[in-house]
């Protein structure tokens, strides 16, 4: 399963509806990854391979989004988007956490044992 691509008629649908919404209430059946990036943005290709092989592995159990700040500039403001890339990791439950910068694999695996508690698939 590769990542998806979000807009913010989708992202409204699927992840959070900020505009009828105060609180945050995620609308998803699993948890999930999104990957805010840009074309030009060289850490966020680095970052692109980790995130299809991450779709891959964990197909069913996490969904993985991408959104192109250039793109869809008002998801980008909404969350603050300042750095890119920026992953918002979003569990079942509680509030989703932000984190800045290329991250590596090892690192995307612990987060999601860690905060959304479902092992490594491999």
């Amino acid at each position: 399963m590769a990542t998806e691509h979000l807009t913010k008629q989708s992202f409204l649908e699927k992840i959070f509806n900020f505009e009828t919404e105060q609180e945050w209430k995620f609308l998803g059946d699993r948890p999930a990854i999104i990957d805010f990036y840009a074309d030009w943005c060289g850490p966020c290709k680095m970052i692109a391979p980790v995130m299809e092989e991450l779709s891959d592995e964990y197909a069913g159990k996490v969904d993985i989004y991408k959104i192109d700040t250039e793109a869809e500039q008002e998801l980008a403001a909404a969350f603050g988007i300042r750095s890119i890339p920026s992953i918002l990791f979003i569990p079942m439950d509680g509030a989703p956490q932000m984190a800045q910068g290329a991250l590596p694999k090892h690192t995307f695996k612990e987060v999601i044992e860690d905060k959304f508690g479902i092992s490594d698939p491999a």
